[in-house]
C-alpha cells in the first residue's frame, strides 16, 4: 500500500469535526468515499467536506477498488456486522469506540481479521493526545513513584430525554448498555495504556432514575495485572452542581490527577509542591492516532491503539457490568 484511501460507514455527528477532516490531513491519506444508510444526507456530507463519492449501502462502499481502508462509524451495535464484512474483502479496519457491544463481539472482530491477515485499530485516541501522553511519562519517569492505586469518579446530571425516542447510546441492543459503556471505556482504554492490562473487575449496576432501561449508575472495583488496585463510581443522573469528572492515581511518592473529558490541566502532587500541566488537544481530536494508523499501513510506525488493546477493555466492562446490562 501506498496511500491510504478511507471510506467511511457511517458518517454523522463524530466524523463531522473529530476525524472526517483529519483523513485528508494526514500525510500518505485521503478521505475518497463516505456511506450513510440515507443516501441524501451522505451525499451532503460528502459535498460539504469534498469526499468524490457517497453511498447508501455499506457493501458498495466496501467493494469500491479505490477505498483500501475502512472506518467504521456507526452505533456499536453494527461494528462487528461491518468489521466482519471489511475483513472478507481484504481492508483494514479502523473502529469507533466502544469497539463492540461486549468482548465475545470483540473476539469475533479479532478473529475475522486475524483470518484475513488484515489489521484492526480502534478509535481510543486519548493514547495519542499530548496531555494523556504527559501523564504516561510521568508514570513512566517515576515521578510518583510506585503505582498503588487509581480511583475514577465520573458523574453527570441526566440528559433531557424523549422516552419514545432515546438516544442510541442507551439503549442497550445498539449500544450493549447505557453511558458507563460509552464514557467509561475511554478511562479504562486509558488505565490499560499506562499501568497495563486490568486483570480481573467486578461491580454492581442500577437504574435509580428510570429515564431508560440501561443502568444509570456503576460502582467498581478492579486489580491490574501489575498489583495496582481501582476503585470507580459512574452516576449519570446527579444535579448539575455535583458534576465530576476526575482520575487520580496515587502512588508511593505523590499522585496525579486529571480528567477524561474536559482536557484540563494534569496535576502532579509530589513532596516537592504541586505543577500543572495543560497541553491543549488539536482541533481533529483523532487526528494524532489516525497519524499512527496510517503510519503503520505504510510500513512506517505502530498504531498503539488495536483490537487486542480495545478486546481487553470490553472484557472489563463486561466483568463489571455485562451480565446486569438490560436494567430495569
Amino acid at each position: 500500500m501506498d496511500q491510504v484511501r478511507w471510506g467511511i460507514i457511517g458518517c454523522g455527528d463524530v466524523t463531522e469535526i473529530k476525524s472526517g477532516p483529519a483523513f485528508n490531513l494526514v500525510e500518505g491519506s485521503e478521505l475518497v468515499a463516505v456511506m450513510r444508510r440515507n443516501k441524501e444526507k451522505a451525499e451532503d456530507y460528502a459535498r460539504r467536506h469534498d469526499v468524490p463519492k457517497w453511498y447508501g449501502d455499506a457493501r458498495q462502499l466496501i467493494s469500491d477498488p479505490d477505498v483500501n481502508v475502512i472506518y467504521v462509524a456507526t452505533p456499536t451495535g453494527s461494528h462487528a456486522e461491518y468489521t466482519l464484512l471489511a475483513a472478507e474483502a481484504g481492508k483494514p479496519v479502523y473502529v469507533e469506540k466502544p469497539m463492540a457491544r461486549n468482548f465475545a463481539e470483540c473476539e469475533r472482530m479479532i478473529e475475522a481479521c486475524e483470518k484475513a491477515a488484515v489489521p484492526l485499530f480502534v478509535a481510543f485516541y486519548r493514547r495519542c493526545l499530548p496531555a494523556f501522553l504527559k501523564i504516561k511519562e510521568l508514570i513512566d519517569e517515576g515521578a510518583i513513584g510506585e503505582i498503588r492505586c487509581v480511583t475514577v469518579a465520573l458523574c453527570n446530571p441526566p440528559t433531557i430525554l424523549d422516552p419514545d425516542n432515546p438516544p442510541w447510546r442507551v439503549v442497550p441492543e445498539i449500544s450493549g448498555g447505557g453511558y458507563f459503556l460509552d464514557l467509561a471505556a475511554h478511562q479504562f482504554d486509558f488505565l490499560d495504556y499506562i499501568l497495563g492490562p486490568v486483570k480481573s473487575a467486578r461491580g454492581r449496576v442500577a437504574n435509580q432514575a428510570g429515564l431508560y432501561r440501561a443502568e444509570d449508575i456503576v460502582c467498581a472495583d478492579f486489580v491490574f495485572e501489575s498489583g495496582v488496585l481501582g476503585s470507580g463510581i459512574w452516576c449519570f443522573t446527579v444535579a448539575e452542581f455535583n458534576r465530576t469528572d476526575l482520575t487520580e492515581i496515587i502512588g508511593s511518592k505523590g499522585k496525579i490527577a486529571f480528567d477524561t473529558f474536559a482536557m484540563g490541566p494534569v496535576r502532579l502532587e509530589t513532596a516537592a509542591g504541586v505543577d500543572e500541566f495543560k497541553l491543549s488537544p488539536p482541533t481533529h481530536i483523532q487526528q494524532p492516532l489516525i497519524q499512527t494508523i496510517v503510519d503503520e499501513l505504510l510500513g512506517r510506525g505502530k498504531c498503539p491503539s488495536t483490537g487486542i488493546t480495545a478486546a481487553r477493555t470490553s472484557r472489563t466492562m463486561d466483568q463489571i457490568a455485562g451480565n446486569i446490562r438490560l436494567a430495569g
